[in-house]
């Protein structure tokens, strides 16, 4: 039995999907002006080991996850840049696309853009208006948080309190202090769509409920987010939806937890903020996603150096393992010995772990018993038929590789990984240092990422430079 910790009742659930076998789930994707952080990377990287646990578990998802595209951090790009607003989104979601290839995230079903959207938006805003829930003051389109009853519910704030406590910009449009911008009123030189209160574009909060209700319809299974969207984003989707449809909004609320860097609150200020794609540079993307798998996803996760590093030597231990099996398979030994091997207790463990509420830690501790008690059983026997190797596969293909994608069995160990001599890769690490002396950086940088792209991950230290190989 799946159980979810779900954030709408604080407490654990048993996971009842409105139309099994089909489960319908929206995840809160980036917006588009910058490349996306390793704080965004874990909430997209656990959102995308739960579908692809639900889908182990047989269920059919749908999963969305959007994209926003017109946006006030946009705009103050578009301006600083003196590009188009439009030509920075299209940059900054290719961008994402390629990103998340290298993360091994699955390609959601769709990934909705608000600016495709604006019919819905604007008709959603319109029913909000016409039952009560929302008010224009010239051109702008306000959200009365005191008309819906049960604001707070998913946050657990208390409005008066909320009201009281208010640091909010004083905006005297607004009938009280928590109002949200449901359609905001066009500036100059700033995008802008036709609407019934006038030219303008829509807030924030207004995107995703239009979003998620068009494409998984007024009630759905599941919403996922990082933690930071609990209040006010995912708080203000619940008041709009609900107000507007007369429905429960999202049955199972899901949330990430913060990303610390070194003890350390993320921040551009402190030097600590980092992209995923840099991040890429340095360690596998197997490496990234065992890092996460490795803490629950909704308890803090303090991202290191040493965390990614110990991450890449459990692989080790995994890729070997897996090399010994594809090795052995070959072999094709159809008479050999079959060691006693308790292949169903290990599924059984992994998938306990998962269903109590994505327990991945868990479930990666299963994984490495699984390793080790492999490795004592080739130890401890002769001539092992392919059958057992064939059986090792199955159990790591299902779950090191189709759940948490921490292993790629189409990954082959003697390709262009060992093809390159020691030689070849010392002269190269040498023309790049002298291309970094010469202050030739794009030469230098492209050394390097050619050489991850085949396997080669080069580490620079005080001491020089050394380099490691990964399966590739």
């Amino acid at each position: 039995m799946l159980s979810i910790y779900n954030t709408l009742t604080r407490k654990k659930e048993e996971f009842k999907p409105i139309n099994p076998p089909y489960v319908n789930m929206y995840v809160c994707g980036p917006t588009v002006y910058d490349y996306f952080h390793i704080g965004n990377a874990r909430s997209f990287i656990m959102s995308d080991i739960i579908r692809r646990y639900l889908e182990y578990k047989g269920f059919d998802v749908k999963f969305v996850m959007n994209l926003t595209d017109v946006d006030d951090k946009i705009i103050k790009k578009s301006n600083e840049e003196k590009k188009d607003a439009g030509a920075i989104a299209d940059l900054y979601i290719k961008a994402f696309f390629e990103d998340i290839e290298k993360l091994k995230i699955k390609k959601a079903d769709l990934y909705p853009k608000a600016t495709a959207h604006m019919q819905e938006i604007i008709g959603l805003i319109k029913k909000l208006v016409d039952k009560g829930f929302a008010y224009n003051v010239d051109g702008n389109v306000f959200y009365d948080v005191s008309k819906f009853e049960k604001y707070g519910k998913l946050s657990g704030k208390n409005l008066d309190e909320l009201i009281s406590g208010a640091r909010i910009e004083i905006n005297e449009e607004k009938k009280n202090p928590l109002d949200f911008s449901l359609w905001k009123k066009a500036k100059e030189g700033e995008p802008y769509w036709e609407s019934p209160w006038g030219n303008g574009r829509p807030g924030w909060h207004i995107e995703c409920s239009a979003m998620s209700c068009k494409h998984l319809g007024e009630t759905f299974d599941i919403h996922a987010g990082g933690n930071d969207l609990i209040f006010p984003h995912h708080e203000n989707e619940i008041a709009q939806s609900e107000a507007a449809n007369g429905k429960k909004f999202v049955n199972y609320w899901i949330h990430f937890g913060f990303l610390n860097i070194n003890n350390e609150k993320m921040s551009k200020s402190l030097g600590n903020f980092f992209t995923a794609r840099e991040i890429l540079k340095l360690f596998s993307a197997e490496a990234i996603r065992l890092a996460f798998a490795q803490t629950h996803y909704a308890g803090p996760l303090n991202f290191s150096d040493e965390l990614l590093a110990s991450a890449e030597k459990g692989l080790e231990k995994l890729n070997n393992l897996a090399d010994k099996v594809d090795e052995e398979i070959k072999k094709n030994n159809t008479t050999g010995n079959v060691p006693a091997f308790e292949f169903n207790k290990f599924k059984n463990d992994f998938e306990n772990a998962m269903d109590d509420d994505f327990n991945s830690p868990q479930a990666c501790a299963v994984i490495f018993d699984f390793v080790r008690e492999v490795n004592r059983a080739i130890a401890e026997n002769e001539n092992i038929s392919s059958k057992f190797f064939l059986d090792v596969k199955e159990f790591l293909q299902n779950t090191a590789e189709g759940v948490l994608g921490i292993l790629d069995f189409s990954k082959s160990t003697v390709s262009s990984n060992d093809s390159i001599s020691e030689d070849l890769i010392n002269l190269l690490i040498k023309l790049r240092i002298d291309a970094k002396k010469e202050k030739n950086y794009a030469l230098s940088d492209k050394i390097r990422d050619e050489l991850n792209k085949l396997g080669i991950i080069l580490q620079d230290s005080k001491e020089g430079t050394a380099y490691k190989r990964t399966k590739k």
